[in-house]
């Protein structure tokens, strides 16, 4: 491959070797089935003790729900679907000034998951920005197109307040007072992924990311309302998530399941890709910031079970999450109490 960059302009009628997954690994797509009842949860209803039941049974049977007249206003996901897909459509000499694959970069456009590390690689691109604080991060995110600074921004406002609104039903879920998790979590940082997945000529042989957790705490999902591709593990099996009109993804992160001692579960997804058709999503990560100490809440290892994680910073954590391969063992797994 030519360039470091998959949308490129370039229609691939093969997939490149290096895209190609061991036998063992690959998605088996014709066994996947549709995830029929994904919780769909109302938070425009005036029943909050519903809401909070609602979403603390989400937690503890999925690990991810979906969310409907969550606030947003429809305009500000409608533009922000549009100027990424604006974005990815530039030519690619003008994406390829962003481009890097150093992971600590704090705006970069980059491709697969980890370029240096990774045996195999993932058939997407992406745009990674920081967003918290905007006004330290915006003015290095991309110039064009023109519109991008200021639709970004706003979005980014409005997601993350949607974020603590959803962080307090889960603290309430669990028993906790409604502002204990934003407390442990401190002045959350705030990241995005625009992710771009190019059709593919052989999408059985590939992934656009393979099956992994998300290492913050909740992750605020964008879906492509025209083309699916986001799969969820629940019960050892693969399930399809369709797009629901107007609605966002709630994914816990493994802060969260850190928190929760266990409780609400870090949901394993992957996405996938097709041959027709491009597919845009848009993940909102909140973050604990990096000294918060990430450990379960004391009300929750006190009925006999003792705390199932030791105490870490997000730091450490973080550090840990991006020195390993995406698929390798849960990363939690190495912060298990002794």
């Amino acid at each position: 491959m030519d360039t470091k960059v998959l949308s490129s302009g370039v229609q691939y009628s093969s997939l490149p070797d290096s895209y190609i997954r061991p036998e063992s690994e690959r998605p088996r797509l014709s066994e996947v089935t549709q995830c029929e009842d994904v919780p769909i949860i109302d938070l425009g209803s005036q029943n909050r003790t519903q809401i909070v039941h609602q979403i603390g049974d989400a937690c503890k049977s999925y690990g991810f729900f979906q969310v409907i007249n969550h606030g947003v206003p429809l305009e500000a996901v409608k533009e922000m679907a549009e100027v990424a897909f604006e974005f990815f459509k530039l030519p690619v000499e003008e994406k390829l000034k962003l481009y890097s694959d150093d992971p600590s970069k704090t705006m970069r456009l980059s491709t697969s998951f980890n370029v240096n590390k990774e045996a195999v690689h993932n058939w997407r691109d992406y745009l990674r920005l920081h967003c918290y604080p905007l006004d330290k991060y915006v003015p290095e995110w991309p110039s064009t197109p023109s519109s991008f600074k200021e639709i970004v921004g706003n979005y980014c406002k409005e997601v993350r307040e949607l974020g603590f609104r959803i962080q307090e039903y889960i603290s309430e879920s669990l028993g906790l007072e409604k502002d204990y998790i934003k407390n442990v979590l401190g002045e959350q940082g705030q990241h995005m992924a625009v992710n771009y997945y190019p059709p593919c000529p052989e999408p059985e042989l590939t992934y656009g990311l393979p099956g992994h957790t998300d290492p913050n705490a909740l992750t605020i999902l964008l879906q492509d309302l025209e083309v699916t591709g986001l799969q969820v593990l629940k019960d050892g099996k693969w399930l399809a998530v369709n797009p629901h009109p107007d609605a966002f993804v709630i994914n816990i992160g493994d802060q969260l399941q850190a928190l929760s001692n266990g409780i609400y579960k870090s949901v394993w997804h992957r996405a996938v890709v097709n041959v027709e058709k491009p597919r845009l999503s848009v993940a909102s990560f909140l973050c604990p910031y990096d000294e918060a100490l990430i450990s379960p809440a004391q009300p929750l290892t006190e009925n006999g079970s003792g705390a199932v994680y030791r105490g870490f910073t997000y730091a450490e954590y973080y550090k840990k999450f991006w020195s390993r391969d995406l698929e390798k063992e849960h990363c939690l797994e190495l912060f298990k109490s002794k």
